[in-house]
This record gives structure tokens, sequence and C-alpha cells, in this order.
């Protein structure tokens, strides 16, 4: 709509089923493109997207006539579709149900991006389940841990 002006920065946080560590180094950077082609299709700005073995982080420039749920939803589904129709893996791939999605000034930017670029090297010090309850308290998101993770046991 003319005359709209906003700056909406989040960070989307999602998981492979049961959190098997299914996304593989060697083609891990073509789905992420691939993701980011998906959030620019729906009119959002791709910031930085990046993960590692078992999740990925999404920083997006949100535009207000977006809704966060049907992001999500087309990120995961067109993502999962893209990756079992190149057959990367043997067996078939899907996301875990659900995301973590938080928002963030305008000044926290460099520090969000630079946090996603280093997930590799972040992960060496501290697991995904350790990162992902730690950003539910800082950001103050109640939670049952029991529905928290699908684990592949």
């Amino acid at each position: 709509m003319a005359g709209t002006y906003s700056q909406i920065y989040l960070q989307f946080i999602f998981v492979v089923k049961r959190r098997d560590n299914l996304l593989k180094r060697e083609w891990r950077e073509e789905v992420f493109k691939y993701i980011s082609g998906i959030i620019s299709e729906k009119g959002h700005k791709s910031i930085i997207v990046n993960g590692v073995e078992d999740h990925v982080h999404c920083f997006v420039g949100f535009k207000p006539a977006g809704v966060i749920s049907d992001l999500m939803r087309d990120i995961k589904n067109n993502s999962s579709k893209f990756i079992n129709e190149r057959k990367f893996l043997k067996v078939k791939f899907s996301w875990q149900p659900g995301y973590a999605v938080f928002s963030y000034s305008h000044s926290q930017v460099e520090r969000v991006y630079d946090y996603i670029l280093n997930q590799e090297k972040h992960h060496q010090n501290k697991t995904f389940q350790e990162e992902y309850v730690e950003f539910l308290e800082k950001y103050g998101v109640s939670y049952d841990p029991k529905y928290l993770f699908d684990v592949v046991k």
C-alpha cells in the first residue's frame, strides 16, 4: 500500500524432523539459496539463511502485509519438496512441525547477521537444544519442554 513504511526484522529457526543430521554440507548451501528465493518471492527481504545439519536460521526483512505462518509454511513445504525432488537423500526429508520467530531492532541487524553466519563455529560450543531454550528464555517465551523437540531416540 502506498505510504506504508516499515522496518521489521525477524529471525526464524526451524529444525529437521526428529532433529536428524540430514542437511549435508555438500548441498546445504543450495538449499539455503532456495529458501532465500522463497523469502524474496513472497515479497520479503532475505538478509541471511544459514544453519547446520539439523536446523536453519532465516533472518528476514519482513513486509507488514505478510503473514508469518504463511511464510514458514511456504518455506518448509517448498524446501522439503526441493530436497526430495533432487534426491539429496535416500530417505524422505521433512521438517519438524513448528518453528520459533523472534523480532529485532535495526541496531541489532549486524549482530544477528554475524551470529547466523557463524552457525558451524557457534555449535562447536553449544548444542541446538541449549541454543533454542536460551532463545526462548532470553525473550520470555513460555514453553512446555515436552513439546520442544521431536528427537531421534
